[in-house]
């Protein structure tokens, strides 16, 4: 995506809880805890990735994006796939998204980065849906 900004890569919080699985000190009940609207938000909004799950190395990972937002209303906390998010991220002021990587067979999943997308605010103009309710009132 290439208006990303702030992006936090989680690959190193990743790799201390897949040593801890593979030291035995983590159980795989901890870590493949995928809930089911996670699994049916993979299975319909995800994207198949080239990486073998790290856990059962039986399927190829699938990344799911989230997007939150305070002025996205009832958007906010869906998922969406990347020719939506490059929509978005031409329509829409500031917003949050989370890819998350999940395994569809054995329920892994993991925080794989966050970054920002949107229009940038301007410094000292107030954000589009403020200037509205001032401007009704």
């Amino acid at each position: 995506m290439p208006g990303r900004r702030s992006v936090v890569d989680y690959s190193l919080q990743r790799r201390a809880v897949l040593a801890g699985v593979y030291a035995g000190r983590t159980g795989l009940f901890e870590v493949c805890d995928a809930s089911p609207y996670l699994s049916r938000a993979a299975k319909y909004h995800g994207e198949a990735t080239d990486v073998a799950c790290p856990v059962c190395r039986k399927e190829r990972l699938t990344r799911v994006n989230y997007v939150y937002g305070d002025h996205l209303g009832p958007t906010s906390g869906q998922a969406k796939t990347a020719a939506e998010l490059a929509r978005m991220d031409a329509m829409q002021e500031e917003f949050r998204v989370y890819e998350v990587e999940v395994c569809r067979s054995c329920g892994w999943n993991h925080l794989d980065a966050s970054y920002v997308l949107g229009t940038e605010p301007v410094p000292g103009r107030q954000p589009r849906r403020n200037r509205r309710q001032v401007a009704t009132e």
